[in-house]
């Protein structure tokens, strides 16, 4: 990521009342049915299962009671572990809207550490830089960034980005693996990062923190596979190759069908530095939803409405589906597109079509 500032303005321009509406209608429902716009309960129950999703595969295979096959399917249920666990409990837990205790929003935010990422890097990239600068080159690090990838038209063509649409899946399947050195990388850029108004430096803790996460997550991980089993190193890598590739995949899958398909916007900043629309609008025409069915939404914590997320980021998944129906109708009332496609394979075909066309020019 380059250093560009992070003090973009948004102009209010016409239909900038959509944000206002909006939300004074998402209030009115909360206040009708008497509900808490935090996950409570469910989401608790939610975070129970996907932890046992990850660790009690893990905890069998450290029983060393297992054959080397069965050990190898347990490291692909903890790939969907993971990627449970990032979605549907991590990610709620870091926006603040896992429940209205913060001492388990924190709890739960932790969660991200036995993923082998850092919860105060997290927060800068994803809760402060993606949610407020979607799909702007240089300042949301989800397309910025990626050598082999060309995620926007500002970026430099290669020539090998012809075949992005083909070999981009497989760059997917490291997305977890690049936690390791990823946070790492970015405690420099951050500090760099820090006279903005928007970001804090890197403080001494937190860079003791990351350090002392990460030497968990070796340990946790890698050293104790190999020391209570009787597992080859060569057994213990393509175990962990294979959960992280499982992880990676759907994380980023669904992630990168909420931005990077065809009809989504991909604004430049203006002379002046600033994006000439509304925050809100913005979110809407940078951000898709795909349609899915009720178990594929649980599973992938709600992410199947990106769109109401990134609109009410501190609002529950729980509540995306209620209040999907207010947000498309506010939008269609102000002359607003809301762009969903008819499924999650229809998105990812979309996707790919994105791709190719970005690797075209």
């Amino acid at each position: 990521m380059s250093n560009a500032p992070l003090n973009v303005k948004f102009l209010n321009r016409e239909k900038s009342g959509f944000f206002s509406v909006l939300r004074n209608r998402v209030d009115a429902h909360f206040q009708q049915h008497t509900l808490a716009k935090t996950g409570g309960q469910p989401m608790v129950l939610k975070a129970v299962f996907m932890l046992c999703l990850y660790l009690i595969p893990y905890g069998l295979i450290l029983s060393n009671q297992l054959s080397a096959p069965v050990m190898l399917l347990c490291t692909v249920i903890m790939g969907f572990g993971i990627a449970g666990v990032g979605m549907a409990v991590m990610h709620d837990a870091n926006h603040g809207s896992f429940s209205e205790n913060n001492r388990l929003n924190q709890l739960f935010s932790a969660s991200l550490f036995l993923l082998g990422g850092n919860v105060y890097n997290w927060r800068i990239q994803h809760n402060l830089n993606h949610h407020t600068y979607t799909n702007i080159d240089q300042l949301d690090e989800d397309i910025t960034g990626k050598p082999f990838l060309r995620l926007s038209t500002c970026q430099r063509y290669q020539f090998f980005h012809r075949y992005q649409h083909l070999y981009a899946f497989l760059l997917y399947t490291m997305m977890t693996l690049s936690f390791l050195v990823k946070d790492i990388r970015q405690v420099r850029t951050y500090r760099k990062q820090s006279t903005s108004k928007h970001n804090k430096p890197f403080p001494l803790n937190e860079v003791l923190i990351l350090i002392a996460g990460k030497l968990f997550y070796i340990a946790f991980v890698c050293v104790l596979p190999l020391w209570l089993t009787n597992i080859t190193f060569g057994q213990w890598l393509i175990g962990y190759l294979v959960m992280n590739a499982i992880a990676g995949l759907i994380l980023s899958l669904v992630f990168q069908v909420a931005h990077l398909v065809e009809g989504i916007d991909e604004p430049v900043l203006n002379q002046q530095g600033c994006i000439e629309n509304a925050w809100a609008i913005h979110q809407l025409e940078s951000t898709a939803n795909f349609k899915s069915s009720k178990a594929f939404s649980w599973f992938i914590g709600g992410l199947d409405h990106q769109i109401e997320h990134h609109l009410f980021p501190t609002i529950s998944h729980v509540h995306y589906p209620a209040i999907a129906p207010i947000v498309k109708a506010t939008a269609e009332q102000f002359g607003l597109t809301y762009h969903q496609k008819p499924s999650f394979l229809g998105a990812i075909y979309a996707h790919t079509r994105m791709l190719k066309q970005l690797g075209s020019r």
